[in-house]
């Protein structure tokens, strides 16, 4: 999943240097930016971050004072609707004798001592957690499969996953906003943003391994 990331993402690296406002706005369309994101919360192949920030770049240097507005309001809905699909499709799986392919997938996505931390603070906390885990790189599906198996409502949950998605495209359009703010020509921005983007989603597995690492170093050394 990860490597399939890293190849999208690379691709828009690669796009970013020849584009121009305006072949950028036709390429990250609203439309497409909706359909990728939908796409992406059902898929984890998708960097959808990467994709409000880009387009946020885009935005930033257009005319229209809503454009901004327009793409945090397209990746919120757009966001909102691939999890509340992704959640209804678990719910079915979770209710099935014989379990589903999709609850199956969802169980391979989160790390057992992932998905135990979701369990403890979804108990603790409640759907405020959702939020969080929007906005935490790899937490959205560990607090997901939590609020599955502890069988929560798909009402109570789409309650915490609106100000979750809500709080999701604001983070990811902000780092638009900034990468757009830093230089005259949009396509900088669109590699400062993907850029920035990356470096947070990869943040947590690179912690991981070098934790791995200093325990490693530890019980060797004893």
């Amino acid at each position: 999943m990860t490597a399939g990331r890293a190849a999208v993402a690379g691709r828009m690296l690669e796009m970013a240097s020849t584009v121009t406002p305006e072949t950028t706005q036709q390429a990250v369309g609203y439309p497409t930016l909706f359909v990728l994101v939908i796409l992406g919360a059902l898929v984890p192949v998708v960097p959808t971050g990467a994709l409000v920030s880009t387009a946020a770049v885009v935005a930033f240097h257009q005319t229209a004072w809503f454009s901004l507005l327009l793409v945090f309001g397209v990746g919120a809905l757009a966001a909102f609707l691939g999890d509340v699909a992704l959640y209804w499709l678990g719910q079915r799986g979770v209710r099935s004798k014989n379990g589903s392919r999709l609850l199956a997938a969802l169980r391979g996505r989160a790390a057992p001592d992932h998905l135990e931390q979701a369990r403890r603070k979804l108990n603790d906390h409640g759907v405020v957690v959702l939020v969080l885990s929007r906005l935490v790189p790899a937490g959205r599906i560990p607090v997901m499969l939590a609020c599955l198996l502890g069988r929560m409502p798909l009402r109570t949950f789409v309650r915490g996953d609106i100000p979750a998605c809500l709080a999701w495209a604001g983070a990811y359009g902000l780092i638009g906003i900034l990468g757009g703010s830093l230089f005259d020509e949009p396509w900088k921005g669109v590699v400062v943003a993907v850029a920035l983007t990356l470096l947070i989603s990869g943040a947590p597995a690179g912690w991981r391994r070098v934790r791995r690492g200093r325990v490693a170093e530890g019980g060797s050394g004893g």
